[in-house]
């Protein structure tokens, strides 16, 4: 997957809920508003999060705020769908790097690109997550996402695995994601030790366990 960074540009920002703007500066200035937030989340809860202190960090007033963003929440649910839009992006940029590539190396590839997108929307993901316990829709498109990260992979990882025994080795893909996933979510959200998200070990370690759990089922 080629390289990207971790900032929605003025391009990503027509989204469901946010009052479009033709002007170049206003789009800026949501675009300041959204990155700012993103931010600040990696460091506090969503709860925690004042808009007021988001409009100083950007110098936005509060009214300019809400002429963009009905609510704070309708403002988290852009949050979300920015995140969710650029996995989807990232889904369709896995590819593997040749016909004969192993297990090993589309495990590694594969990881490395769901941790990649981790670290870039940490604190939406968090917030999303400790949200969930009052409001559960607003998970939803991260579940749709790791759905679609297992049905990407599925088809990629077939191969290497070799001929036959095409359900049983698929169950085993889904499953192995779901360990993956899992980890990923929990160091997100409690991050227990011994490997946070930010560890280059982590997404060793978790591509090795994914890999040698798929070699099992060969």
């Amino acid at each position: 997957m080629r390289p990207r960074s971790d900032q929605p540009e003025l391009r990503d920002i027509d989204l469901p809920g946010v009052a479009p703007s033709r002007q170049k500066r206003s789009r800026k200035t949501t675009l300041a508003l959204l990155r700012a937030g993103a931010a600040m989340l990696r460091a506090r809860s969503l709860a925690e999060l004042s808009i007021e202190a988001l409009c100083t960090e950007v110098g936005a007033t509060v009214g300019a705020f809400y002429s963009r963003f009905e609510s704070k929440e309708t403002y988290f649910n852009a949050l979300m769908a920015l995140a969710a839009r650029d996995g989807e992006q990232r889904l369709d940029e896995i590819r593997p790097p040749s016909q004969d590539a192993s297990v090993d190396q589309l495990c590694h590839i594969i990881v490395g690109g769901i941790i990649a997108w981790m670290r870039s929307h940490e604190g939406v993901l968090r917030a999303a997550l400790q949200h969930d316990d009052t409001r559960p829709d607003k998970w939803t498109p991260f579940k749709a996402l790791a759905q679609a990260t297992t049905a990407r992979a599925t088809p990629l990882l077939l191969p290497a695995m070799g001929k036959g025994r095409k359900a049983a080795k698929t169950r085993t893909i889904a499953f192995g994601f779901q360990i993956v996933l899992g980890t990923l979510v929990n160091a997100i959200l409690n991050d227990p030790g011994p490997l946070s998200l930010s560890s280059k070990e982590m997404e060793a370690r978790l591509a090795g366990c994914l890999s040698l759990l798929l070699q099992a089922e060969l």
